[in-house]
């Protein structure tokens, strides 16, 4: 018999985790990220760029209302970001295919630090600055013929990994 919401007994958990969007604009991707960011525990989340679409009428019909629960900033500019970052002794993980990454079951996840796990725009990944000042660059083994997925799966996949 299938569970209700109010019957599922997990363990409420929140993870040293920044989940950090480099120029993510696509709603339907936004409310997603919020939604599987509440649901991994999620620190919280930092949005890079100007004019991110952050309307809550507009993502709220994929983050069912878990915007409001996961603490979110956006910063527009990148050299704001990455002195934030490094200020705060993040340990920096880009989910990127490189000619140097490494595949995601191989990550070290530091038990001490905080984790900044970085995902790239839906149209060109993300940024050399950033790549440029992660400690772990990892990706997700494909078997089929596409080298890419959607930001969330990817995301997703990522959480999973970091947090069981």
């Amino acid at each position: 018999m299938q569970l209700t919401h109010e019957e599922i007994q997990f363990e409420r958990k929140t993870f040293p985790i920044t989940l950090v969007c480099d120029n993510i604009y696509f709603q339907q991707n936004i409310g997603s990220l919020f939604r599987i960011s509440e649901a991994f525990g999620v620190e919280n989340i930092i949005f890079l760029g100007k004019d991110i679409p952050l309307t809550p009428r507009k993502i709220n019909k994929t983050s069912r209302n878990t915007h409001l629960h996961v603490p979110h900033v956006v910063i527009e500019k990148t050299e704001d970001l990455i002195a934030h970052l490094l200020e705060n002794n993040f340990e920096i993980i880009a989910l990127e295919i490189t000619n140097t990454s490494k595949p995601l079951k191989e990550v070290t996840v530091p038990k001490d630090k905080k984790i900044a796990l970085i995902i790239g725009s839906e149209i060109n990944g993300i940024s050399e600055e950033l790549l440029k000042i992660s400690s772990q660059i990892v990706h997700i083994n494909m078997f089929g013929k596409n080298s890419s997925m959607n930001v969330v799966q990817a995301a997703s996949i990522a959480l999973y990994e970091f947090t069981s």
